[in-house]
């Protein structure tokens, strides 16, 4: 086992007791329906007075603040609109298949309210900074308002590990694979370009950021949506069905269908849960620290506004990627590709996606839950190889969650430096191929940034479609780190002060080239730890607070009534 899957793996077992554990997606959900209902479903009834205040209805220029209400949303919009707008809904549908993307919805609903109360609080108990701008986010209100300070330097320490793990590493990443399977760019060149262009954004502060991100997310967001209803319109008799699937299964859990094996109903709420909270970020409280810097004296009043990120974020944006990747079919489709080490699987026995009986088994030994009762175990041994074919069987390779096919084995060869296929005998150890050089090509089920742009090929545009998504994800990726290299360097203000910034933003953008090399499955293995190590103690932070943000909205409804509200 090597280096990089040790990392995986430990991760992963982390992740087990954090946002993978069986707790988590009630933990979210319950925090969302408890201030949904404790506050009159605000996400429906202050709807239209977030629409009125983020237009800049009742701004003042005379009010605190480093940005407009437009500006710190745009913000917070470029920080949410990314990977996993465009990555993590394949990522969810690719694991648990149609019924996730349900449970995004109502992740995405409730989160609407967590937003709401999360940025409210925020923005109350915001301090202004020794360059004299504003400073706010759960770890402030953790600490004044609670006096839970040990509280809040564990939020902040895990927003500066999450400012990696979920705003910069899996951003430039997934804009590599992307870049290089469309453009055939090499990964690093678009890791030091793009690093480049970060610095000369993040030095300027949180006034260049939301001038850039006002400029660019409208941009980008009407971009991505055409390009993704040319695809759905292209393939508008399954529009209906793609609903279908995604409602009936929510209960049952998402059935086998071509090569994809299916997803238990608990397999199905844990990712579009997990998926959901890493698109939108509802109670992460990430969002909220941008919100903090918005100009306005009324707390509840950029609250209103941050419940519109959930909205435009998951519940459109996120809704249009699931169905172009639904209704085009391209989910449960095998498509030629070439193997990541750490998607493969060699397990013992000869398995078919054909057999009722083998892809329940199957189905069992790829969730980690069920893995032991499977009764399938990984494979030891040699395998020959005439011309890059398996010639010897008594074992079956995994790739991506589903059977692979066509399988070819290559190397390189010293003399040419290209690829050639395998004529001997290769070692598989414990399920994974001892020579780490070699390269495996075949046809199995993909997922992430590759499943999407494979789905806008399936549309009027044809190839180019994936041109969209490249161009698309250039921008939302980008935006993304952007936004969250402030986060970052607002709690390392809050653990370190203003001295501590820069060493921040240089490490920032050095991690920015690093990740677009590392491989995929790491970086999202990360992500899903980092998210979670934010979200409980802001879960928990809120919660006790209730009572001071239900007092906190009623005060604005009273001031405004009184025209002093703005």
């Amino acid at each position: 086992m090597d280096i990089i899957e040790q990392i995986k793996n430990g991760l992963d077992f982390l992740n087990g007791y954090l946002g993978g554990a069986d707790y988590f997606p009630y933990l979210l959900i319950g925090v969302g329906v408890f201030f949904t209902l404790y506050l009159g479903f605000p996400q429906i009834r202050y709807f239209g007075q977030a629409v009125r205040t983020v237009r800049g209805k009742y701004s003042k220029k005379s009010d605190p603040g480093d940005t407009s209400h437009f500006g710190a949303l745009s913000t917070a919009l470029s920080g949410t609109v990314g990977t996993g707008n465009i990555g993590g809904v394949a990522l969810a549908i690719f694991v648990g298949g149609p019924a996730a993307i349900f449970w995004m919805w109502v992740t995405a609903f409730l989160g609407m309210t967590t937003k709401f109360v999360e940025v409210t609080l925020s923005h109350k108990y915001r301090e202004v900074t020794e360059d004299g701008t504003m400073a706010g986010g759960p770890m402030y209100y953790m600490e004044k308002k609670l006096n839970m300070k040990w509280l809040a330097v564990i939020f902040a320490i895990a927003t500066i590990i999450s400012s990696f793990g979920t705003g910069n590493m899996p951003q430039i990443n997934n804009i590599a694979q992307v870049m290089n399977d469309t453009f055939a760019l090499p990964n690093w060149i678009t890791g030091v370009g793009l690093a480049i262009l970060l610095a000369m954004v993040i030095i300027g502060g949180i006034k260049r950021i939301a001038k850039v991100a006002e400029r660019v997310v409208p941009f980008m967001a009407l971009l991505y949506v055409v390009g993704a209803l040319l695809v759905i319109v292209y393939n508008y008799e399954n529009i209906i069905p793609s609903f279908g699937a995604i409602i009936g299964s929510v209960f049952s859990g998402s059935a086998a269908v071509g090569g994809f094996l299916g997803a238990s109903f608990a397999y199905a709420m844990q990712r579009g849960v997990n998926r959901g909270l890493f698109s939108n970020e509802a109670g992460q409280g990430s969002a909220a620290i941008a919100h903090s810097a918005a100009k306005g004296k009324e707390p509840a009043s950029e609250g209103m506004v941050s419940l519109l990120e959930p909205f435009i974020d998951t519940l459109i944006i996120c809704t249009l990627t699931a169905l172009v990747i639904l209704s085009s079919g391209v989910w449960k489709d095998k498509h030629q590709n070439t193997f990541d080490r750490i998607d493969m699987d060699f397990i013992v026995g000869e398995w078919t996606d054909q057999n009722t009986e083998h892809v329940e088994k199957l189905r069992d030994f790829l969730n980690p839950q069920t893995k032991s009762d499977s009764g399938i175990k990984r494979y030891s041994g040699s395998i020959s190889l005439q011309d890059g074919e398996a010639i010897s069987d008594g074992f079956t390779l995994l790739n991506a969650n589903s059977v692979a096919e066509d399988v070819v084995y290559k190397q390189q060869d010293e003399t040419t430096n290209k690829l050639v296929p395998i004529t001997g005998v290769i070692t598989v150890s414990d399920g994974k191929l001892e020579n780490s050089a070699i390269v495996v090509e075949g046809r199995s089920l993909i997922h992430s940034a590759s499943l999407t742009a494979e789905a806008f090929t399936r549309g009027f545009l044809g190839e180019n479609g994936k041109y969209i998504v490249s161009l698309g994800l250039l921008l939302f990726a980008f935006t993304t780190a952007i936004a969250w290299s402030y986060y970052g360097d607002r709690a390392v203000i809050y653990l370190f002060g203003q001295r501590g910034v820069l060493v921040y933003r240089v490490v920032y953008v050095v991690m920015f080239a690093v990740a677009a090399v590392v491989d995929t499955t790491v970086v999202w293995a990360l992500a899903n730890v980092a998210i979670v190590m934010m979200t409980i103690p802001n879960l928990v932070g809120i919660t006790l607070l209730h009572k001071d943000m239900k007092q906190t909205v009623k005060q604005y409804w009273e001031d405004f009534r009184k025209g002093k509200a703005h």
